[in-house]
């Protein structure tokens, strides 16, 4: 028998971020890049619409008019998933019918005034002004005594639900740590206890040295293909100082966040000449008051593209049954967004 080649063979990789396992079958995709490569017929808009309610000076729904604003804007969500006046309550019927009310408080980032461009358009100084905008809600909303979570992130694209094309992303902060970063809580405090180190620390430095699953890094910043990605195309962004929140970078961090922030979607917008859908979002410290030493920040890129503009990935079979499946590996992966840069 040969020997066990993770190129060739089925096998699991484990994500210590969350525990979980994706089962990975190469032998599955040996031409990967031999299907159709079609023409996409390019979205083009105006640099302003006057029935966008993201854009400057026009109405939104519940009748409050946006200001002329020149860069970002934000406001909170006309229609929010969460409200901050939810009363406290909770049902509960025999321990197997459980609900809790939930308070929060959800808003819109507008990244800019120009109804055409998306991040990868943007220039790196007005990208840098979206980067200073995530910091001070974070730390404002982070101050809010009910608060003990803040999500910021983008859906971009209409297949990723984004049902308006301006520039825009969204916060939802709220009382309950969600699972997803409850466990990457877990899981990066008890690495940190047992290790002295952040866990994505000590990832990071493993994967600079195999330089494998590398797509572009600066001086501080480190975009890649994660060795347990699931979609085809993910990646993460990471510091490459252990840093907690947004609050903790430096200016240059902070200037060299938005350089890999508009190399990455570029690089995205180039691989099957689209402008690439995905779900983004920076995973950073809970909100609740407690220190997190473990907590090292990062922002996930999840784009639902498989082999072109119009074959996608989804969630289908043994994987809404069992473990995540991706034929395509990491390596493959990088390899290709990495040509692009």
């Amino acid at each position: 028998m040969s020997s066990f080649d993770l190129a060739e063979h089925p096998h699991r990789r484990y994500n210590p971020l969350s525990g979980e396992w994706v089962l990975v079958s190469p032998h599955r995709a040996k031409r990967p890049w031999q299907g159709q490569q079609e023409d996409v017929q390019k979205d083009a808009r105006p640099e302003y619409d006057p029935t966008c309610y993201l854009c400057p000076t026009n109405t939104r729904a519940n009748g409050e008019q946006n200001p002329d604003y020149p860069s970002t804007y934000v406001f909170e969500n006309d229609f929010g998933a969460l409200q901050a006046s939810t009363p406290e309550g909770s049902y509960t019927k025999n321990s197997l019918l459980r609900a809790e009310s939930e308070r929060g408080i959800c808003k819109v980032i507008c990244f800019s005034p120009r109804h055409d461009l998306t991040l990868p358009d943007m220039e790196v100084a007005d990208i840098r002004k979206v980067v200073d905008l995530w910091e001070r809600e974070y730390l404002e909303l982070s101050k809010i005594d009910f608060i003990n979570h803040v999500q910021i992130f983008e859906n971009k694209g209409a297949v990723m639900g984004c049902s308006n094309p301006h520039p825009h992303g969204q916060i939802w902060a709220q009382s309950s740590v969600p699972a997803g970063p409850a466990r990457e809580t877990k899981m990066q405090q008890e690495y940190f206890e047992a290790n002295g180190l952040s866990l994505l620390q000590d990832y990071l430095e493993l994967e600079l040295e195999e330089n494998q699953r590398i797509v572009y890094s600066n001086e501080h910043f480190v975009a890649l293909v994660p060795f347990w990605a699931v979609w085809p195309f993910e990646t993460m962004l990471l510091p490459r100082r252990h840093i907690r929140h947004l609050g903790e970078m430096t200016e240059e961090e902070k200037d060299a966040f938005a350089d890999a922030i508009k190399k990455l979607t570029k690089v995205y917008d180039q691989l099957f000449n689209v402008s690439f859908p995905y779900s983004a979002g920076i995973h950073q410290m809970p909100t609740d008051g407690e220190e997190h030493t473990g907590w090292h920040l990062h922002m996930h890129f999840y784009p639902p593209l498989l082999r072109s503009a119009s074959v996608k990935k989804f969630m289908v079979g043994y994987e809404m049954l069992g473990d995540p499946q991706r034929d395509i590996t990491p390596e493959t992966s990088a390899g290709r967004l990495r040509s692009l840069v």
